[in-house]
């Protein structure tokens, strides 16, 4: 698959870059796009909820009241999940959420997500570009430029810029990441893909291992 290649203007630079059809034109595996997806986010979760049980509150043991009789709940002590301010029953608890994945799955789901990018055309290959000092508005008239303005964008960098980093940091609808830092998610939760020219060599070298 060609692609043409653009400046920081939008033009044409009368250049095309072949896109891999072993990377950017495979069948999508759809379970395996799901399970990195699931895999991802629950690696974001913190998984530091909890919630006070009756032995973390504090209070008296003592039996309030007779076992039977008394037509109401069994109570062992004033701290039972039935009474006001008694510890809750089966409430949450510090957990891990992350779980493992083999390696030959994430890698089919990347691929997977990006040959549906590339069907769908929404890869831009864009010529190399830094910036000498952090600047905002600079990077929105690129955005502009690619008639990325209102869209989610997705920038990926042959290498680490801190100053389009910072450029972008602002922009609640673009994300910077370098092609190492690729993922699943990031492709699929963006409009666009802007690559840069450099960094297709490095995703092609990176997903050939």
């Amino acid at each position: 698959m060609k692609v043409a290649v653009v400046d920081i203007n939008g033009k044409k630079t009368g250049r095309n870059v072949e896109l891999s059809d072993a990377i950017f034109a495979i069948e999508p595996n759809d379970h395996a796009i799901y399970l990195d997806v699931k895999q991802h986010l629950a690696n974001k979760r913190q998984g530091t909820h909890k919630a006070k049980e009756r032995a973390d509150i504090s209070g008296s043991t003592r039996k309030i009241k007779k076992q039977k009789g008394t037509g109401t709940a069994r109570a062992g002590s004033i701290k039972s999940p039935i009474f006001r301010g008694g510890g809750r029953a089966f409430g949450p608890r510090p957990r891990n959420y992350s779980f493992k994945l083999n390696k030959g799955l994430k890698k089919l789901a990347r691929l997977s997500a990006l040959s549906i990018k590339a069907k769908e055309e929404n890869i831009v290959v864009l010529e190399k570009f830094s910036f000498d000092t952090p600047k905002t508005k600079e990077f929105t008239s690129i955005l502009k430029a690619l008639e990325l303005e209102n869209k989610k964008s997705l920038f990926v960098l042959d290498e680490s810029n801190k100053n389009v980093y910072l450029s972008s940091r602002n922009l609640k609808n673009v994300n910077v990441l370098k092609g190492s830092q690729l993922n699943t998610y990031e492709v699929l939760n963006t409009s666009k893909i802007v690559i840069s020219e450099a960094c297709l060599e490095e995703i092609e070298s990176n997903f050939s291992k």
